[in-house]
């Protein structure tokens, strides 16, 4: 039978470690990135005003020395603001001299009033920008203020292209930081990897599978584990093999003694098959001490055999004896042909085993049937008796488990149980038409093994 598929690798640690690194990459950009930028924009703003603050200085050593209308005028066309018409002056009227007022103004009325009475400079939101107002002192002793339109422009010049500066500064450490967990992750998930390879390798039979010692210390820790593991299970598998052929060899002395007496039983009808009986027991035991010696894989393809072919055998061997006990018998669908995926000696002593059990677990003259279902995708074997049934049927399928009062060792239907499951079948056990107990066994003919999860469970 083969072996199930590998499951396709998933890279969860991988994508892991880089969302890992894309959060805290992108959290320390935007603790770094959102501060530098409002500090351009700030920087910007104090670069307008200050530039704003020198235009307005350059205009007051003029009205230190003049009030005069014209000289003012002119002074205030040598400057850069007052050639792109955003400077304006205001000299409040005095005594001996009227008021002037030169320029375009875009401050309030009220503003600049204020400015003049409290002599102290201030910055006025206008429509379109700022308007610095700056107070400066004139000779005939009162406070004029000069006013400076800042744009908006001038304000943020040069704050974009700093932001995109900073957002592509932003985006490559995101994209370095990804590259880099990329990588750090491929090396870190690759031992992993590798030892979930091995395990599946080693549940699928391939003992002689190991694992490097490598990787983080975590992993090279599992890593020894897992070959220890595995040199476990071989020398388990080992000494299991040679119990096998050990208690089978010791079968051997009294094999030979009872198929001597055999020899005296002369002939007839219940002498040929008791000699029949012990020649297949013989053989039996000599194939159970091939086998145990062998080191067979797991997941070698069974050759499979005609399960209606090796039942009507079966059943011709086992009807002598049912007729000896008053058994009434049936078989029913085993006149077709009905391959399965299973060695002939294994389905031999599968239906051994569940026929044993009808002779050794039910009283004499008890009626039991055999019924074969066949179809594309499986065939279905009933074993079906009109006996008192089963009072446990889950435990009666778990090796071990049997009645020893009864003399049952509870492995008769754990060796049907294996052979169901090595096709990807199952087995079943319930209540049958007859009254007693019936043996469901779902042989699959797709010959796959799939994991315990995924593994079909089929029902009546």
């Amino acid at each position: 039978m083969t072996g199930t598929a590998a499951p396709e690798h998933r890279p969860g640690m991988r994508w892991a470690l880089i969302r890992v690194s894309l959060a805290v990459t992108a959290m320390v950009v935007i603790a770094f990135a959102v501060p530098l930028g409002l500090v351009v924009k700030e920087l910007a703003r104090d670069r307008a005003l200050t530039n704003a603050e020198r235009q307005a200085a350059a205009v007051a050593p003029a009205l230190a020395i003049t009030t005069d209308r014209t000289q003012l005028a002119w002074a205030l066309a040598t400057t850069q603001a007052g050639a792109e018409d955003r400077i304006a002056v205001t000299v409040p009227a005095t005594a001996g001299s009227p008021a002037v007022d030169l320029g375009r103004h875009r401050a309030p009325r009220a503003d600049l009033a204020t400015a003049s009475a409290q002599g102290r400079a201030a910055t006025v939101r206008v429509p379109g920008g700022y308007a610095l107002l700056r107070p400066t002192a004139v000779g005939s002793g009162t406070v004029a203020v000069v006013e400076v339109f800042v744009p908006v422009g001038d304000v943020t010049r040069g704050v974009a292209g700093a932001w995109l500066v900073l957002a592509g500064v932003g985006v490559a450490l995101l994209i370095v930081s990804v590259a880099i967990a990329d990588r750090l992750g491929a090396r870190m998930i690759k031992p992993a990897v590798r030892l979930a390879g091995a395990a599946h390798r080693l549940g699928e039979g391939d003992l002689a599978v190991r694992v490097p010692e490598d990787g983080p210390g975590e992993l090279r820790a599992a890593a020894a584990a897992f070959n220890a593991m595995a040199d476990r299970v071989v020398q388990l598998l080992a000494g299991e093999r040679e119990l096998a052929a050990d208690l089978s060899h010791r079968l051997r002395t009294p094999l030979t003694v009872l198929r001597l007496n055999t020899a005296s039983l002369g002939d007839g009808p219940a002498a040929d098959q008791t000699r029949a009986a012990v020649a297949q027991l013989e053989r039996e035991v000599d194939q159970v001490i091939r086998t145990a010696r062998e080191h067979r894989t797991p997941s070698a393809l069974p050759a499979g055999c005609d399960a209606a072919e090796v039942i009507r055998e079966r059943m011709a061997f086992w009807s002598a004896l049912a007729e000896d006990e008053r058994r009434e018998v049936r078989t029913a669908g085993a006149d077709r042909p009905a391959r399965v995926p299973v060695a002939r000696t294994e389905l031999v002593a599968a239906l051994d085993a569940m026929l044993g059990n009808v002779f050794r677990h039910t009283p004499e003259g008890t009626a039991f049937a055999v019924d074969v279902h066949s179809s594309d995708d499986a065939v279905i074997v009933l074993v079906s008796d009109a006996g008192p049934g089963v009072a446990d049927p889950a435990a009666a399928v778990r090796r071990g488990h049997g009645d020893g009062g009864q003399g049952s060792t509870g492995l008769g239907l754990d060796i049907v149980r294996r052979v169901a499951e090595s096709t990807g079948g199952d087995v079943a056990i319930g209540r049958s038409v007859l009254g007693g107990a019936e043996i469901r066994v779902y042989l699959a003919r797709a010959a796959l093994v799939p994991s315990p999860r995924s593994r079909p469970t089929h029902r009546r």
